[in-house]
């Protein structure tokens, strides 16, 4: 089935049978055009209806994917690059002096070193992510359109910027055009998703049928209302039931479409309870492991079980696997905020490469951590940084990117993306083709016209691809 789907199904609609005729010419007969454009349209709902009874079933690609699910390592708030990743000896110097854009250029009060072959600089909050930066590919040119949280925020995860726009996670979009290696797991996982900016915006599905959208989990592993309240026979039974209603009452005229979607949630959730607690129970993993990782107890560990967790989800075979830390808006408290939020993340990130590598994970696993935005090289009050749109930098790591590569650069203060400007709809496209999607091509028809996640812009920077 094309992955260029519709609401109103596949096949062609009954006027474009005479165009066919018309352009097909006298040597065909009108019964044998008749019986191709039959098989045909027998065909599509062959396949229409297999796509209604597993609608999460792996389906090929547009082409050959460099990488098979994203981790996405979000840092909400907005990580100072200034002060964790982008050394700037000219803003070192300028401590004090005006800024290009107005405003006082502040230099960072940490120690940047170089590490690795590539001598990428890293500040000292993060040694252990240091050790791994000739494996990042760097996209040092970003941009956005808005300064505000959760706009940016929104736009980050579903392309669209404004939240009565709502728009399907870009999640969302990779289990509809993918679909998922594991159809026994959810495709689509959150782990701690931002409850303000935007909340379940983030992970939603929007006008895509609803099993498409991701599942959210705690920073513990618990999926809302996933307990088996019965034994799992008579539970089989009371579902059966219930789907049995479900179906009816989705085969009648007027129907919401909304009903098959909550057919497939409640089989999907039957056998999550199963297997979920079970591949989310870290206490499985040896201590090792977990001390790698900085697993313990409490608000200090979260960000660790998190990784940890999307480890496992990701040897499962999630497609996509989000996990959130909070907390980086630094616009006062900047350096005790850094040093407390870079202790958290640090060590469980390098870990996750680590393990990754070593399950040979990292082959078709990309990894992306960054932002909705960056910060601005000059100072708010006495310790802080405001936000910058106009250029700020993540990075990737894993499969089908170059290792120990940089894409792009602002000017010598940080403030703009001079070279290699890469959009928000350009890091999504080009995360897209990662995954062998091509963004012009993964559309959904609703309110009379074909939306995709790049909406009418983005373009796939190939520069970045090994």
């Amino acid at each position: 089935m094309s992955l260029n789907r519709s609401l109103n199904g596949v096949g062609s609609a009954p006027v474009s049978r005479r165009q066919a005729l018309k352009s097909a010419g006298a040597g065909f007969g009108y019964m044998a055009l008749a019986g191709m454009l039959a098989a045909q349209a027998q065909k599509s709902a062959r396949a229409a209806s297999a796509d209604a009874l597993r609608p999460l079933a792996a389906r090929a690609p547009h082409f050959t994917p460099k990488a098979k699910r994203i981790i996405f390592l979000f840092m909400e708030g907005c990580i100072s690059q200034m002060d964790t990743f982008e050394y700037k000896p000219v803003l070192q110097a300028s401590d004090g002096k005006v800024g290009p854009g107005g405003g006082v250029l502040t230099a960072s009060k940490f120690k940047f070193q170089q590490h690795g072959q590539t001598g990428t600089w890293m500040s000292e909050l993060l040694p252990n992510m240091a050790r791994h930066v000739d494996k990042f590919c760097w996209l040092r040119g970003l941009h956005t359109d808005t300064p505000a949280h959760p706009q940016a925020v929104i736009q980050l995860h579903t392309g669209a910027s404004i939240a009565s726009l709502t728009r399907p996670s870009m999640g969302a979009w990779l289990l509809y055009g993918l679909g998922t290696e594991n159809e026994d797991l959810p495709g689509y996982v959150t782990i701690n998703p931002p409850p303000n900016f935007g909340g379940a915006v983030n992970y939603g599905s929007a006008f895509l049928p609803a099993h498409y959208q991701g599942t959210k989990i705690n920073d513990v592993g618990q999926v809302a209302n996933l307990k088996a309240e019965l034994p799992t026979a008579l539970q089989r039974r009371q579902i059966d039931l219930i789907q049995a209603m479900n179906r009816d009452f989705a085969g009648q005229p007027g129907a919401p479409e909304a009903v098959d979607g909550v057919i497939q949630s409640y089989e999907l959730a039957f056998k999550m309870q199963g297997n979920v607690p079970e591949l989310l129970d870290l206490s499985r993993e040896p201590q090792a492991v977990l001390d790698a990782y900085g697993v313990k107890d409490g608000a200090g560990g979260s960000f660790a079980r998190q990784c940890l967790m999307a480890r496992r989800l990701c040897e499962a075979g999630v497609r996509f696997i989000e996990v959130r830390q909070g907390g980086w808006d630094h616009h006062n408290n900047l350096h005790k905020g850094l040093i407390q939020n870079c202790g958290n993340v640090d060590q469980s990130v390098a870990a996750l490469l680590d393990d990754l590598g070593q399950r040979g994970l990292l082959d078709d696993t990309l990894v992306l951590f960054g932002s909705e935005f960056g910060r601005l090289p000059t100072a708010q009050g006495e310790d802080g940084r405001d936000h910058n749109i106009t250029g700020y930098a993540m990075w990737l790591a894993g499969a089908g990117v170059k290792q120990g590569f940089n894409y792009g650069a602002t000017d010598d203060v940080g403030l703009h993306a001079v070279e290699g400007r890469m959009h928000t709809t350009d890091l999504h496209a080009t995360l897209l083709a990662a995954m062998g999607l091509d963004h012009e091509q993964l559309t959904y028809r609703y309110g009379g016209r074909d939306f995709r996640l790049t909406d009418v812009a983005g373009h796939v920077v190939q520069d970045i691809f090994a």
